[in-house]
């Protein structure tokens, strides 16, 4: 009986000691924190979006980067099939708006035990508050890992499944890209992904805790258009956040060296002139008004001396006063509200990392290392991250699932 171990008690290393268990080999699962899943369980507010119901062709539209090399995952593993696995371990789910798959229990917690049950009937070790401080490598071949400090423990193939630098607290710290490096492998540059902006305008305070539905939001790097979405978003003391933007974030960390612009259109289901002929509308009904008491049916309260100031105007002035020019202005405004990005949020608040271990040298139908044979990877700790709604979850499934099939 061949003799595994897994490094990592996430979803990802959760997934590969299941499928290898129940392919007959005897599984030593490795976790560093007191208790599995510490990342799973804060996943989706908690709820944990298990995966993705949609087409598998849109599987591979919302991965970010290197799709292509899950194509053998994704069909071997497809979002169907997790969804009948965890049916199968005793997880009923239901899906929501936009094709995303919850626990029916709105609880991650049942997720994490579920998967830690299975582990159990399949016979796996888990060793809890258990450190790798290295693996073991002999003529390019892994042989096993050292624990605790200098403890070896020898396997026929070792499993690394350590996820990345997202959401620290949970113990997340990089391990796996060391014990990558050992076994010669290369690290594309990790960043933080699905994260919030900041943003260098002083109005921010102002509108914190301000939440916008059904609205546009498009960036732009050096001024030409890179990423527009339209959906939620939330003012916050630092920034911008919410579905739109953290989704945005994904695509831009190849233009944080330019300058880059965020640009919000609160009135997208009209047109120029439709909404010139509404706030004329209202121009007319709050005719003796200031400007700045004369928007509250067009804009939230809030947002109205934020809009009356970027659009260059006087709130003070009377709406009877407003020349046309002055009307436009506001509308151009109204239609593209200006702000300054001045970067991204760190690992605390980051949902993904966005590089990892190099697939290049990685075998895309095993998830075994091209270079140092026994040696598999799986999940975040791979250079692969997808948008949010179940995506990154399905990735660290299917690649988990491939590697404890291969292993």
């Amino acid at each position: 009986m061949k003799n595994i171990i897994v490094v990592g008690g996430g979803a990802a290393g959760m997934m590969a000691a299941i499928i290898a268990s129940r392919n007959g080999k005897k599984v030593t699962l490795i976790e560093q924190n007191e208790k599995l899943g510490k990342k799973l369980f804060i996943t989706g507010k908690g709820r944990c979006n298990i995966t993705n119901a949609c087409d598998i062709e849109d599987l591979f539209q919302n991965v970010v980067t290197n799709p292509k090399f899950l194509y053998s995952s994704f069909y071997s593993f497809s979002n169907d099939m997790v969804m009948d696995f965890f049916e199968n371990i005793g997880l009923p789910y239901k899906v929501e708006r936009g094709n995303r798959v919850f626990p029916v229990s709105d609880h991650s917690s049942d997720v994490i035990k579920v998967l830690e049950k299975e582990m159990k009937s399949n016979g796996v070790e888990i060793l809890l508050n258990t450190k790798v401080s290295s693996v073991i490598i002999d003529n390019n071949i892994c042989k096993g890992v050292n624990i605790n400090g200098g403890k070896a423990v020898y396997a026929d193939s070792v499993i690394i499944a350590t996820g990345g630098f997202s959401y620290p607290r949970t113990g997340a710290c990089g391990d796996g890209y060391k014990f990558a490096k050992t076994a010669g492998h290369s690290i594309v540059e990790t960043k933080p992904s699905l994260v919030p902006f900041e943003l260098e305008d002083s109005c921010c305070k102002e509108l914190m805790g301000i939440s916008l539905k059904n609205v546009s939001a498009t960036i732009y790097a050096n001024g030409k258009k890179i990423y527009s979405d339209f959906g939620e978003m939330l003012f916050t003391h630092f920034g911008v956040s919410g579905p739109i933007i953290i989704k945005a974030s994904a695509y831009i960390h190849k233009y944080l060296d330019k300058n880059l612009t965020l640009t919000i259109d609160l009135k997208p289901a009209l047109n120029e002139k439709q909404l010139d002929e509404r706030i004329i509308k209202d121009f007319n009904i709050f005719i003796n008004k200031q400007l700045k008491n004369g928007l509250e049916k067009l804009l939230l309260r809030s947002l109205i001396p934020v809009i009356i100031d970027k659009s260059d105007l006087d709130g003070d002035k009377k709406i009877n006063e407003i020349t046309k020019e002055e009307r436009h202005k506001l509308l151009a405004t109204i239609k593209n509200v200006p702000f300054k990005i001045a970067g991204l949020r760190g690992w605390d608040e980051a949902i993904i990392t966005k590089g990892g271990v190099k697939v290049k040298e990685i075998d895309p139908g095993t998830m075994e290392s091209k270079l140092t044979s026994g040696l598999y990877f799986a999940g975040e700790v791979l250079d692969l991250d997808a948008l949010t709604g179940g995506f990154n979850l399905q990735i660290a499934w299917s690649t988990g699932y491939l590697a404890g099939l291969n292993c």
